[in-house]
C-alpha cells in the first residue's frame, strides 16, 4: 500500500449546527460532514454532535484517501471563559479519539475560524451574528480584542436568538394586552408548536401559557429558529418585526465599534447566517459600512481547515503555499 495522502480537518461548532470538512494540503475540499449544535451553553449534546459531524466527513472521503492520512485539525468552538475553553478542548479531543484519529486537534474560539473563513489576511475585524453574536479585532489571526459573545443569557445582542426572544416578548405583550398589534402573535406560537399559523380558538391567557411552555420545553438555541419568522413578517411590513430587526442591526454595529479602530486597509469579515444571507439585518449592517473592505465568511469549517493547513506548512503559517491553499479553500 502507498503512503497515505496528507489531509487536514476543519470543524466549526456553532449554536445550532456543526460543520466539518477534510481537505488536502493544497486546499482542495474532499469531504464534508454536518450535525447539530456544539455550543455547550445552548446545545444538548455538543460532544455527540462533534463526533457525528467528524465521522460523517471521514466516512465520505473518496478512495484512495483515508482517515489515516489526517495530519492535523482545528476545531473552532465557542467558550470565552477559562472553564469554557477547558470544556471545549475536552469535547474536541473526545470527538477526535472517537473517530480513531491519532494526535490531537488544536482548539480555538469560533471567532478565529470565522475570520479565517472570510479572508486570508492576518489582521482585520469580525462581526458575527448567527445563533449568537460577537465582534472581534484580529491581529495575526488571533483575537486582540472582543466584545459580546456572552451567550444567550448575558448577551449575544442582535443575534438570531436575541431576535427570537424579542419576537416571543412581543407576542406575549400583545396577548396580555400591553403591546401593539403584530402578526408575530400568531406566527411565533405556530412556529414553536410546529403547527400551521391560523386562527387559534384558545383564550389569550391560554395562548400565553402555551407560548411560555413551548419556549421552556426546548433548548434555548431553538429561539434562533424564529429569526426567519421575524424576517418574513418584516418584509410584509409588520412594524413590530421591522423594529426588532432595526434594533438588531444597531446593536450589532455598536458591538463592532466596541472592539476599537481596525486601521486603514484592514478587512471586515461578516459571519453568521444573519450577516451572510439575504436578510434585512445584513442589508442594514452593510449599508452602514460604506467604503470598507467587507468580505463574508460563509464556511467556518473552511477557515478552521485553513488554520490547520497554515500550521502544517513551515514559516509560521506564512509560507506562500499555505497562502495559496487558504485562498483555494475560500474560493466559491
Amino acid at each position: 500500500m502507498g503512503e497515505a495522502v496528507p489531509l487536514v480537518v476543519g470543524v466549526d461548532g456553532g449554536g445550532t449546527s456543526t460543520r466539518c470538512l477534510a481537505a488536502t494540503m493544497d486546499g482542495e475540499i474532499v469531504a464534508r460532514g454536518r450535525a447539530g449544535g456544539a455550543n455547550p451553553r445552548s446545545a444538548r449534546d455538543p460532544g455527540g454532535n462533534l463526533i457525528r459531524a467528524l465521522t460523517e466527513a471521514l466516512a465520505a472521503l473518496p478512495s484512495p484517501l483515508s482517515p489515516a492520512g489526517v495530519a492535523g485539525g482545528v476545531f473552532g468552538l465557542a467558550g470565552s471563559s477559562e472553564s469554557g475553553r477547558r470544556q471545549a478542548g475536552e469535547l474536541a479531543r473526545g470527538a477526535w479519539r472517537a473517530a480513531g484519529l491519532t494526535g490531537l486537534p488544536v482548539v480555538v474560539p469560533d471567532i478565529v475560524v470565522a475570520f479565517a473563513g472570510g479572508t486570508s489576511a492576518p489582521d482585520g475585524g469580525l462581526l458575527l451574528s448567527g445563533t449568537g453574536a460577537v465582534a472581534a479585532r484580529m491581529e495575526r489571526r488571533a483575537i486582540a480584542h472582543r466584545y459580546d459573545g456572552y451567550g444567550w443569557l448575558l448577551g449575544d445582542k442582535g443575534s438570531g436568538f436575541w431576535i427570537g426572544r424579542r419576537a416571543v416578548q412581543a407576542a406575549l405583550a400583545r396577548l396580555e394586552g400591553g403591546g401593539p398589534p403584530t402578526v408575530l402573535t400568531d406566527r411565533v406560537l405556530a412556529a414553536l408548536e410546529d403547527t400551521p399559523p391560523g386562527p387559534d380558538g384558545r383564550a389569550a391567557a391560554l395562548r400565553a401559557e402555551a407560548l411560555i411552555a413551548a419556549v421552556y420545553d426546548h433548548e434555548p438555541a431553538r429561539l434562533a429558529t424564529l429569526s426567519p419568522v421575524v424576517e418574513a413578517a418584516a418584509r410584509e411590513g409588520d412594524p413590530v418585526a421591522l423594529a426588532i430587526l432595526d434594533e438588531a442591526a444597531r446593536r450589532l454595529l455598536a458591538t463592532l465599534e466596541a472592539v476599537g479602530p481596525l486601521g486603514p486597509g484592514r478587512p471586515i469579515v461578516l459571519a453568521g447566517s444573519l450577516l451572510t444571507g439575504p436578510t434585512l439585518v445584513a442589508e442594514r449592517v452593510r449599508a452602514a459600512l460604506p467604503g470598507r473592505d467587507v468580505s463574508y465568511s460563509r464556511d467556518g469549517a473552511a477557515g478552521a481547515a485553513a488554520l490547520a493547513l497554515r500550521a502544517a506548512w513551515p514559516g509560521d503559517g506564512e509560507d506562500p503555499r499555505a497562502e495559496a491553499a487558504h485562498r483555494r479553500l475560500l474560493a466559491p
